[in-house]
């Protein structure tokens, strides 16, 4: 996935890789490959406010869909580093673009789309000025 001028950069998050993340062919397990990917996307929602507890909104994210595509294994001992990008900003929802690097190197590249709902009735709403309001300013420039 080549960035595209129209996805904005929003969140870098540097996590370990622990020993337990490896399988038996030696190299990060794919499923922890999401693992990472969620992360940065819940360290970046805290950050802009945007889920400060489900309890404390009446709506908030749910992925509709996810995807990874595996470029070079993550192995122990390192850190990854996860940039995360957001673009293709819609009423309801937003795509949510990923790139995984070690080494300087990008090793993986996800994403996952980010639909905003009503949590007591559980349909789609309108997306948080915190989140639209960015990417319509980026979009502008």
């Amino acid at each position: 996935m080549t960035t595209h001028a129209a996805r904005l950069l929003v969140h870098t998050s540097i996590q370990p890789i622990r020993w337990g993340d490896m399988d038996e062919m030696g190299h990060v397990n794919n499923t922890v490959y999401f693992r990472f990917m969620e992360q940065a996307r819940i360290e970046w929602f805290y950050a802009v406010g945007a889920r400060g507890g489900y309890q404390a909104s009446a709506s908030g994210p749910v992925i509709v869909n996810a995807s990874c595509t595996f470029e070079i294994p993550l192995v122990y001992p390192g850190a990854v580093e996860v940039r995360m990008y957001l673009g293709g900003l819609g009423r309801t929802s937003v795509g949510s673009y990923y790139e995984l690097h070690m080494d300087g190197r990008r090793h993986a590249e996800g994403a996952a789309k980010i639909v905003w709902i009503d949590l007591a009735t559980r349909r789609p709403t309108p997306l948080p000025e915190s989140i639209a309001g960015p990417l319509r300013r980026h979009a502008l420039s």
